[in-house]
């Protein structure tokens, strides 16, 4: 039942760093690393399709066929696992605020009245929109054109997951100021019919973390 025969075909919003991105051509980061070793456990090849966040997380993707999996740093909720059927999660993660070095905004009680940068459709932008008080949340498509907004001035502050604002922050030219306990994990998603796609995905990434290479892969990334 796969959308090419031999092949998993993966939908993922590109860039997402240090999760998903392009480097001298390639596709690389920790979830595309992990998705090549899950696809090559099951003896299949790997396609990456590029998608906007909107049609991985609210299903399109998979349900019309773009692609058998999508692996985009999609956090598993109650309202995403309506639309999308998910296993085991593969990594758990933080919201975190960013600021230009030398800002007074110091956490969330400081951004009444400033303009702040989310993902749209993101658990970040809800986090934002629950939290942020007084604040104008302004939201973008993907992660290029937020990170873009912020070093333009267009926004004061982002506010997303850990990982991908701290890679941001490592130029020296921004500060993560505040993180938030948000109990968030990343999944596989796949339609919710195709339970014997995800239970081999899981079977997979369960024979990763066993065999150390899941560990391997982690540290690559995020043993800093």
């Amino acid at each position: 039942g796969l959308v090419s025969e031999g092949t998993l075909t993966v939908c993922s919003e590109i860039p997402y760093v240090p999760f998903e991105y392009v480097e001298d051509g390639e596709y690389t980061g920790f979830t595309m690393d992990l998705i090549r070793e899950i696809a090559a456990g099951m003896g299949l090849e790997t396609e990456i399709q590029q998608q906007g966040f909107e049609a991985i997380q609210g299903g399109t993707a998979v349900s019309a066929g773009m692609c058998d999996l999508s692996a985009s740093s999609i956090t598993i909720t109650p309202e995403r696992t309506e639309r999308l059927l998910f296993r085991d999660p593969y990594y758990d993660s933080l919201q975190t605020l960013m600021v230009p070095k030398g800002s007074d905004i110091q956490g969330i009680d400081d951004l009444a009245g400033k303009r702040v940068g989310v993902q749209q459709t993101t658990t970040g932008a809800a986090y934002a929109q629950e939290n942020a008080r007084d604040a104008e949340i302004v939201e973008y498509p993907g992660d290029g054109e937020l990170f873009q907004a912020i070093q333009g001035g267009s926004v004061d502050a982002v506010l997303q997951d850990i990982a991908v604002n701290t890679s941001h922050a490592k130029d020296g030219d921004f500060d993560v100021v505040e993180e938030y306990e948000t109990d968030e994990s990343y999944g596989f998603a796949t339609k919710k019919d195709n339970t014997a796609l995800i239970e081999e995905v899981n079977t997979q990434l369960a024979e990763l973390r066993e065999n150390g290479k899941y560990t391997e892969i982690y540290d690559k990334y995020f043993a800093e």
